[in-house]
This record gives structure tokens, C-alpha cells and sequence, in this order.
């Protein structure tokens, strides 16, 4: 086959994305997953490589250009002095039974190990070599070798086929490119002028992105800051970034972006691609089923109609939001869910949940670093990005669902659970005491290492299950499925676990049954900057944006961001817009709790009665809601009242809204750091005034107080890290519920006598002028 003409300015893709796009055939099955962790993976290739003679070249960067595509990769080792002469090794580790592997999976792996012998010949001036996979089991560390002798003319015409085989979309994606960056360098701001504050937020995030930095903003809410994130990213694109991640940790989040990048022009005037994405369980159609072909329609011949849906979602006009992705998705009968993932490809700009690209298995992380992307990521309410990521590098596994689940299996996977059980008793034991000899057995307690018995049974139970999915797959939906995925996440995790940045402990979570108490095994994330370091290390600018971000020095540290600038913008809002009052003579501390209620009651109702309209009360916790609420209906009947509810569902959170109408009139009562204390808009009249009833602070508990022992010792200040940043984070972003544009006017009551310390008053915005309540 003769080579086509080269020309300038390629198109650049790694041989794994030339692969994916070519060579995959057939039906979506997932039942050969999931693959072994990245660690794994990691340590799978060293002990082969390892085991290798002097000759062996390991993790060798190769690179060819045909036509306008230029394919580069690094294969994962070349020995020229091989048994049957020169020879490439694509190396895949597995677990479980490899005659399960489907059919299109091994076509995908030998695809790339011939783009890879084809890119050494030409580099070589090679007449042929031997073309090997290796799959290496990483339970049993055994070898299996697969080999083929190809000519090195036929291994460039197979090159050369993939790579015409991806031309036209790849002279597609040029054009797209030269024409997105043209439109987004003449982009202009779709209103008159900016909001006050506006301006300097958009100036910072574009200084990051030019100049391939890091930044920490902190902007008041109702400053427009969707909008003046997004807008300076899109024009620090071209010739500088591939890719904008906006990253979010709710829902409303993501469709203030979608509504923010719509005013731009963004898929209809301005040729930017801009794709939504949705966690699986919500984009499933079929959870009831298993994802292979042979169960769900959508899987079956994903893969040979999933072309046709690539072409129509890259080439249509509109935003690529959830609803338009699954029209695309159905209209060619395949997943939406995994149409959105290759969509990720190929979008410019990217909107998701901050564990698209956070997570230990991040997709987006993972597209970044494979496609080698310069990228910018905008993290919207970035103040909740700490106790996000703990929670994505923590893991916990309960005694009592293993026990639930062992009555619906058979062996051996029974007896993996039964082995389980044993050394989980045994760590009970010697951790919390024997509750058969002691009379007070400890409900708490934290490991000092890693209970390597208990890792080496979960282990266990994982390669069983993985081997039992290869041929008999579970739905969506499966309790079984769900404790496997909550097995692999903690064995990753324990794979990373040092003393500096977790720790490990065991809890009472079931009253005492019989013999035994039911407890949960928990690995919590102390300290997440080291994992995030490759995270940053990935975007070439992260933006973290929000309302609260002070002090500065505690989101720096917590997630390694040291060198980040930092900038606070001034707020446009006045004192005169917002009265703030203390009351000093209520408690509510949890001793104080009772007394409490009627002198708050009495403040809400004064206020009220003062000025009638609409208004929200924070409180703690849905118990100390219940209390306040029945105290002051109790007192004050006529006076409106809703309440927000622990098992709402989105349908009930609108109705509760919708209670806030322009001109009317109760209080709604809430939970403090719930959905209704961030993230909503109710401007004007639709709400006048917050009462708030807590600082905020974590419950004081085993759990808490270790984490507050071990941030003492490696940072300091624990009770600030732990309770007193946090909490009046919370406090600031629910009164900031109440100014939202420059006309409104409001009043906040802050109702606990700790709001006058010096050391809390610090940590409220500075343009708040706080007055003093004491009753006559």
C-alpha cells in the first residue's frame, strides 16, 4: 500500500486512542472486568520486565507520522535478540480465567501490538519481527505468551490501513479545531458589561491559564462566577488548551454551566463542543441488567454502531447535555452512559462531578495523561473539594453486609466469606476487646497497621467474584455487584495507604447479636494533597473557584496546592445591604440545647413580625429542626412554616422551593450544610433574611477527635482543620443564600453567643458589620 502524502500540522493521537477507534468490533461486555488497579497493573509490568534478560528494552517511546496523523505511544518493550529474532511485547494484566476474555478485547491488544511493531520497523529498518502479547495473571504470576511473525511490509500496511481508517475523522477534528480557535479568539462577552467584581475574577483565571499556573479565587456568591470562570477559559484555548474540564459536586452546578456556556454562544454560534456527564447509575437505562451483549439490547453490537452515533453527536448543533446524549445514544440503539465516555474524547469542553476526574480511576484524568491533553479545570464550589476527595480515597467495608450477602452465595465463594468472617472477629477482638470476657468492650478504636489478614481474604473474595462475573455477570442493581465494587475500591486503597496521609479503625454499627457485633472497617484519607499531586501535576491550570475559600492556608495545605496564587475578590455588596446580628444570649451547644429553643422562637418571631416575607433557619441537625419547629409553632401558630425532610427526592426539594415566592411570607427550616444551605438562588423578595442556629461545627466523636489527633500532629491546628474552618464555611455559604444581586437587601440573625470570639468573627466576610442582640 503506498504511503499517502505528508503534510503539515498533524493530527496528533496516541496508538491506544488510534486503536480504540479502529479496531473495536462487536458488543459492549464488561464481563472480563474490572481490570487489576493501576498499582497493580504497575507492578504486573515490573515483575515481568524484571524477569527479563539484558537485551530487553523496557517502556521504549515510539512515534510515526502517515499522512496528517502522527501516532506515538510507548510500548511496553522491545528485545532484538529475541528467540525467534526481533521482537515487540504487549504486555496485559489480568485476573481471572483469560478463555474469557471476549473476542474483540484480544483484537483490540493485538491491534496495538502491531501499530507498535510497525512504528519499530520503521525506526529500525526492520524486514520483520515477532509480534507477542503477554498476559500476565497477577493472582497466580503466571505467563501466557501469544506470537506471530509479521513482515515489516505488512505490519506498514496494516499501519497504515488503521491510520486511513481514521483520516476523515481526524481532517475533521483539525477543521473543528482551526475553527473553534478562530471563533473563540474573537468570543466576546455576551453582556453589556461585566457585573462589579466580575471582571477581576475573569482576569485571574485567565492570567492562570495563560501562563500555566494554579490558582485558589475566592468570590462572594451572586457575582456571576459560572460565567466569569468560563468565559476567560474558553479565550485562553486557543494555542494553549485542548481541553476544559468544569468540574462541579452538584447538580445545579452543572446546569448553571450548561446555562452559562448556552449565553456564550457555545455549540451554536461558536463551534465548541461541549459534553455533559452523568454518573452511571443515573444514564443507565437498563440497571436490571448485566453490560454485555447477551443481556442488555444497548450493549449488543455497541461497538459497530457506536461510529455512526460518534459522527452524529460531533456533528450537531446544540449543547451535548444529558437528554440530547441519550436521544443520540437510543437513536442508534446503544448505551448512553458509554456513548457520553467516548464522547469525552472528542468534546472541548467537559462538564461532570468533581470524581470525573478526582477519583482513583478518574476517566478524565486518565483521557488527560493517554492523550498527553493540555487541559484547564475550573472546580466550581471548590470549598467542598476537601471532604469530596476524603471521601474518594476513604473506604468502608460493614461487618453485616458480608453476612447478608454470604446467605446468597454458594461455595467457594461462601467460604471465602467464611474465612473473612473469622479473621474479622479476630481483629474485633483484639482491637475493641472480647465482648464474651469484658464487660465494656470499647465501641471504638484505631489500627495500627493494616490488618493484612482481613486484606488478604478480601483479596481473595475479589478473585473469586471476578472469576464468577466472567461467565455468569450481575445486574446493575446487584447487592453482590455493589459489595464487589466497595471490596476493590478498599484493596486499592490499602495499596496506598501510609500513616501520614490515612488512617485505619473499626466502630460498633449494630447493637450486640449473640456471639458477635457487627462492625465496619474503615481506611479514611487524613491528608489527600499527595493523592491529588498527579492530578495537578496532569492540567496545565486549576482554577478552584468559590465563595469561601479563607482561610487560604487551609485548602492549600489540605490539598497540596502551595504554589497556587491565591486571590480574594472584593466583595460588590455593601454592609448597608445586609443587617447582621449576634444573639449572645443563646446557646447551642448540644447541653444547651433545650434552653435554646424558646429565646431562638422568640427571635425568629420578633424578626418576623418585624418584617414579614420569607426566610430561611439553619440548625444542626434534623433532630434540633424537629425540636426548634415544634417550639415555635407551638408558640407562634400563626406564623408559616415548612420544613425540609431527610428522605426528600427531587420533586420535593422544588415544591419546597417553590414555597419562596416574590412577595411571601414563613420560614423554612433546614439542615445546616444540606442542599438548601448552598448552591440555590432566591433573589429579591423571595427570600429576606437567614436565621442561623449553629456554627457548624462536626459532632465531637472517636472518629472526629482522631482525625483532629492526627492533623495536630502533622500540620497543627486540628480543631480549626477539623471543626472551626469547615463549620463556618458553612455558616458564610448559607447566609450568603441572602444577597444575591446588588439591589437586594437582607438581614442575617447568627443565634449562638460564640459568633462574638474574636477568632470566629475572623473568619466571616469582611464586609459584614456585625451588631449585637442581648434581650431586654
Amino acid at each position: 500500500m503506498s504511503e499517502p502524502g505528508i503534510e503539515a500540522s498533524p493530527y496528533r493521537v496516541a496508538v491506544r486512542s488510534l486503536c480504540d477507534f479502529t479496531a473495536r468490533t462487536g458488543d459492549l461486555d464488561l464481563r472480563f472486568t474490572p481490570s487489576p488497579t493501576a498499582q497493580e497493573g504497575v507492578e504486573g509490568h515490573q515483575r515481568v520486565a524484571a524477569g527479563r534478560g539484558e537485551t530487553f528494552e523496557a517502556e521504549v517511546t515510539l512515534s510515526a507520522r502517515s499522512g496528517r496523523v502522527e501516532v506515538s505511544g510507548r510500548c511496553d518493550g522491545i528485545d532484538m535478540q529475541g528467540p525467534h529474532g526481533p521482537e515487540v511485547q504487549e504486555i496485559k494484566t489480568h485476573r481471572g480465567a483469560l478463555d474469557a476474555m471476549p473476542a474483540n478485547q484480544r483484537a483490540l491488544h493485538w491491534a496495538q501490538a502491531c501499530v507498535y511493531a510497525a512504528l519499530i520497523c520503521r525506526a529500525r529498518a526492520l524486514h520483520g519481527m515477532q509480534v507477542v502479547l503477554i498476559y500476565f495473571d497477577i493472582a497466580t504470576e503466571q505467563e501466557t505468551r501469544l506470537e506471530q511473525w509479521w513482515s515489516a511490509e505488512a505490519l506498514d500496511d496494516f499501519f497504515i490501513d488503521e491510520v486511513t481508517r481514521f483520516q476523515a475523522f481526524a481532517d475533521q477534528e483539525l477543521a473543528h479545531r482551526a475553527a473553534r480557535d478562530q471563533a473563540l479568539t474573537t468570543l466576546a462577552f455576551p453582556f453589556a458589561d461585566f457585573r462589579p467584581g466580575q471582571r477581576p475574577l475573569a482576569e485571574n483565571v485567565y492570567k492562570a491559564a495563560h501562563l500555566g499556573r494554579h490558582a485558589l479565587l475566592e468570590a462572594p456568591t451572586g457575582l456571576g462566577k459560572t460565567l466569569g470562570t468560563l468565559f476567560p477559559m474558553l479565550k485562553a484555548m486557543p494555542d494553549r488548551l485542548d481541553r476544559v474540564f468544569f468540574l462541579t459536586a452538584r447538580t445545579t452546578g452543572r446546569q448553571l454551566a450548561l446555562d452559562g456556556l448556552a449565553a456564550l454562544g457555545a455549540a451554536d454560534r461558536v463551534p465548541v463542543r461541549v459534553l455533559e456527564l452523568r454518573a452511571r447509575d443515573k444514564a443507565c437505562e437498563h440497571p436490571d441488567l448485566a453490560c454485555h451483549g447477551d443481556s442488555c439490547p444497548l450493549a449488543q453490537g455497541f461497538y459497530d454502531r457506536l461510529p455512526a452515533a460518534r459522527q452524529a453527536c460531533a456533528t450537531q448543533t446544540g449543547l451535548l447535555d444529558g437528554p440530547a446524549l441519550r436521544t443520540q445514544a437510543l437513536t442508534h440503539g446503544i448505551c448512553p452512559y458509554y456513548l457520553g465516555q467516548e464522547m469525552a474524547r472528542w468534546s472541548d469542553v467537559i462538564i461532570g462531578d468533581v470524581n470525573h476526574y478526582f477519583d482513583l480511576s478518574a476517566m478524565l484524568h486518565a483521557l488527560t495523561r493517554q492523550q498527553r491533553w493540555q487541559v484547564g479545570v475550573l472546580v466550581d464550589e471548590a470549598h467542598n473539594l476537601v471532604d469530596r476527595v476524603r471521601g474518594m480515597y476513604s473506604a468502608h467495608l460493614d461487618q453485616h453486609r458480608f453476612r447478608a450477602v454470604r446467605r446468597q452465595t454458594t461455595p467457594p465463594l461462601r467460604q471465602d466469606m467464611d474465612r473473612l468472617q473469622r479473621q474479622w472477629l479476630a481483629l474485633n477482638r483484639t482491637v475493641l476487646g472480647d465482648e464474651r470476657t469484658e464487660a465494656t468492650p470499647a465501641e471504638y478504636g484505631e489500627l495500627k497497621a493494616l490488618p493484612t489478614g482481613m486484606i488478604r481474604a478480601l483479596k481473595g473474595i475479589s478473585a473469586t467474584l471476578t472469576e464468577m462475573m466472567a461467565t455468569s455477570p450481575l445486574p446493575l442493581d446487584s447487592d453482590l455487584l455493589n459489595l464487589y465494587f466497595d471490596v476493590l475500591h478498599l484493596i486499592r486503597l490499602a495499596e496506598r495507604v501510609d500513616e501520614d496521609h490515612f488512617m485505619a479503625d473499626l466502630e460498633v454499627i449494630t447493637p450486640a447479636r449473640g456471639r458477635y457485633r457487627d462492625t465496619r472497617l474503615s481506611l479514611r484519607c487524613v491528608l489527600p494533597a499527595a493523592l491529588l499531586a498527579p492530578r495537578w501535576q496532569a492540567a496545565r491550570s486549576a482554577v478552584l473557584f468559590s465563595a469561601t475559600l479563607s482561610p487560604a492556608a487551609y485548602y492549600r495545605r489540605l490539598l497540596g496546592l502551595e504554589t497556587a496564587t491565591y486571590h480574594s475578590v472584593a466583595s460588590p455588596f455593601t454592609a448597608g445591604q445586609l443587617q447582621v446580628h449576634v444573639e449572645r444570649h443563646v446557646s447551642t451547644r448540644y447541653r444547651d440545647r433545650a434552653a435554646s429553643l424558646a429565646p431562638m422562637a422568640r427571635v425568629m418571631a420578633d424578626r418576623f413580625m418585624q418584617q414579614p416575607g420569607n426566610y430561611l433557619a439553619f440548625f444542626s441537625s434534623y433532630a434540633y429542626l424537629r425540636d426548634a419547629r415544634a417550639a415555635f409553632m407551638q408558640a407562634f401558630p400563626s406564623i408559616p412554616v415548612w420544613a425540609q425532610d431527610a428522605r426528600m427526592d427531587e420533586s420535593a426539594r422544588s415544591a419546597f422551593l417553590a414555597r419562596f415566592e416574590e412577595g411571601g411570607q414563613g420560614i423554612g427550616f433546614v439542615v445546616l450544610g444540606g442542599i438548601f444551605g448552598e448552591g440555590i438562588d432566591l433573589p429579591g423578595t423571595r427570600l429576606i433574611g437567614a436565621f442561623i442556629a449553629t456554627l457548624g461545627l462536626a459532632q465531637v466523636n472517636p472518629v472526629n477527635e482522631a482525625m483532629r489527633r492526627r492533623l495536630d500532629q502533622y500540620l497543627g491546628h486540628g480543631y480549626d482543620y477539623v471543626y472551626l474552618y469547615p463549620g463556618l464555611t458553612r455558616v458564610v455559604q448559607a447566609a450568603g443564600r441572602v444577597i444575591r444581586t446588588p439591589e437586594d437587601t437582607g438581614v442575617i440573625h447568627l443565634m449562638d453567643d460564640r459568633f462574638d470570639r474574636a477568632e470566629v468573627q475572623a473568619l466571616l466576610p469582611t464586609w459584614w458589620e456585625l451588631g449585637r442582640h442581648d434581650p431586654e
